[in-house]
This record gives structure tokens, C-alpha cells and sequence, in this order.
């Protein structure tokens, strides 16, 4: 028998998406590394098997590829199909991909770190946002993947998911997405009143934002707009409300949101203040905790917050 897995007769399942690189990868080696068995997914097939072939030096056999692109819905069906033929169920599903919804000017992100060398955190963000911009199409490739495309995966996998004597969903969020960032009162209100939010309404909003965004009219709404990055604050948001959504329309899971911390990866060009290691901590407590532990909540890195 390999790894520890209590005393379960069937191994544990796992998806993590966005399982090629940075936090992702890091969530797959420790699943792996516990006796989990992992589905690594990746949009690139050549990038997700060079990542399955990288666990496996380290002696990590029970991690296997599916392609999958969180943007297409159709994606998503085939491998909750691949799932129940070969497994019949699914344990934990990490929602980790994402994008960061801007376009960069940094040429080299080598000489970028140099350049940055010994600054403060905020200096370094900062930085990082004068080398960006963020265009329209950005903002709404950005609300496709890291909302609507999370929503895809996560409706697919359902089911398989409700098969598992003890489902989780562990979505890797973010600090941005707190509702503090959002200007308008209103909008605070309506995202973090939970009783009265409705799938449909996140659907709605998230078409208003990118309206709004599209006709110059983020500020005047509402969204937020200070310290930039505002399609992926929006993105973030509004998953971190339909995981409470879910979490009430399904008490059997335990559903959560994970703030990782800025962390070293490609999508903060390597100038986080944490390793990967420190970085996944919160998404595995959360993906290995046992029956009957929290549901709805927000993890910022490894402490229970507030979604505000």
C-alpha cells in the first residue's frame, strides 16, 4: 500500500488545476507525498506531462495528467467524465488556476528581481504595477478564468464529488479579494450578504463589471480601483462568494477559500516573500482536514478571516 491513507480500502482522489507550476505543483508533490492520488491538470499537455514526469523522479507514482482549460466548459465535462470512469468519485478538488488579468511590460524578469533586490513587499508590488496595464481584453479573459471558468470545473465535478465520503473544494483566492477593496457600500453589502446572493446575480455582476469597465465607469460604481489589478480583485471576489454560495447549498462538503500569500511564482516574477512551500501550506490544510471541519470560510495563508 502506498502512502498513508488511514483506513480507507480506496485511495483518495484528487484535481488540482493549474497543477504545472508554482503553488499548483507544490499542492500536487504534498497530496502525492500523503498517498493522495493526483490528478495534475494543465492547459498545456506538454507543460503538464514534463510536470507528472518531474514528480516522478522523486519517486511520486500516483500522479497522472488530464488536459484541461479551465475557460472551456467542455474541457472541464471530459474530465469529470475521465474521473468517473476511472475512479467513480473524486475527494478534493483544488481550484488553483488563475490569471492575473493585465499585461506586463517586464522584459526580463531576471533583471526585474535584481532591480528589486532588498525593497519592501509594497515597494515591490508597486513596482510590479508600474511595469502593467490593464487592458479590456485582459479584464475579461481574466472574469472567464478565474470566475467562470472555476464555476465550470467546480459544476462538473460535483457529482463526483458527492460520491466522496468527505468531498472538499479548496479554491485558492486571494487578499485582493476581500470585499475591504471594493469603494462602493453597496456592492460590499450585496456580495457579503450570503443569504441573499444568488449564482445568477454573480453572473449578472460580472457582466456589469466588465461593462462598466469597458465604458469607464469602474470608479463611479463602486469596484475597486485603488492599487490596480481591478479585473482580478473583481474575478476573486466574486468566487469567493459563490464558495459560500455552494458551501450553504451543500453542508455534505466542506468548501473554502485560501489566500496563499505572496508567493514566489511566475505570476508575482519570482518576487514574493514566500517559497512555494509556505504558499501551498493553507490549501493542504484544507485539502487534508478531517470530516466535519470548517465549511464557507476564508484561510488568510494558515488563519481563519473574515471575507471582508
Amino acid at each position: 500500500m502506498e502512502g498513508n491513507t488511514g483506513n480507507q480500502s480506496v485511495k483518495e482522489v484528487a484535481v488540482v488545476t493549474g497543477g504545472n507550476r508554482g503553488i499548483g505543483l507544490e499542492i500536487c508533490r504534498q497530496l502525492a507525498s500523503n498517498g493522495v492520488t493526483v490528478i495534475l491538470t494543465a492547459r498545456d499537455e506538454k507543460r503538464g506531462a514534463e510536470a507528472v514526469s518531474i514528480l516522478g523522479t522523486l519517486g511520486l507514482s500516483n500522479v497522472l495528467f488530464h488536459q484541461l482549460d479551465v475557460s472551456d466548459p467542455s474541457s472541464a465535462v471530459r474530465l469529470a467524465d475521465f474521473i468517473k470512469e476511472k475512479f467513480g468519485k473524486l475527494d478534493i478538488l483544488v481550484n488553483n488556476a488563475a490569471i492575473a488579468g493585465t499585461t506586463s511590460e517586464i522584459g526580463n524578469p531576471e533583471t526585474f528581481r535584481q532591480e528589486v533586490a532588498g525593497m519592501e513587499l509594497k515597494e515591490r508590488v508597486d513596482r510590479i504595477r508600474k511595469h502593467m496595464t490593464e487592458p479590456y481584453k485582459q479584464a475579461e479573459e481574466c472574469l472567464r478564468t478565474n470566475y467562470h471558468g472555476t464555476k465550470a470545473v467546480t459544476k462538473a465535478l460535483l457529482p463526483l464529488l458527492r460520491f466522496s465520503s468527505h468531498g472538499r473544494i479548496v479554491n485558492i483566492s486571494s487578499r485582493y479579494g476581500l470585499l475591504r477593496f471594493f469603494r462602493g457600500e453597496e456592492l460590499k453589502q450585496e456580495l457579503s450578504n450570503i443569504d441573499n446572493l444568488s449564482e445568477e446575480r454573480l453572473d449578472d455582476l460580472s457582466e456589469l463589471f466588465l461593462k462598466d469597465f469597458k465604458d469607464g465607469q469602474v470608479e463611479r460604481r463602486g469596484w475597486p480601483t485603488e492599487g490596480g489589478f481591478i479585473a482580478y480583485k473583481v474575478s476573486k471576489a466574486l468566487m469567493n462568494a459563490y464558495s459560500r454560495i455552494l458551501a450553504k447549498e451543500h453542508p455534505s462538503l466542506c468548501i473554502n477559500c485560501v489566500h496563499p500569500g505572496f508567493v514566489q511564482t511566475d505570476m508575482s516574477f519570482q518576487v514574493g516573500d514566500l517559497t512555494v512551500e509556505e504558499g501551498a501550506r493553507g490549501a493542504l490544510m484544507m485539502a487534508l482536514a478531517p470530516k466535519g471541519g470548517m465549511t464557507g470560510g476564508f484561510l488568510n495563508r494558515t488563519e481563519v478571516a473574515p471575507f471582508v
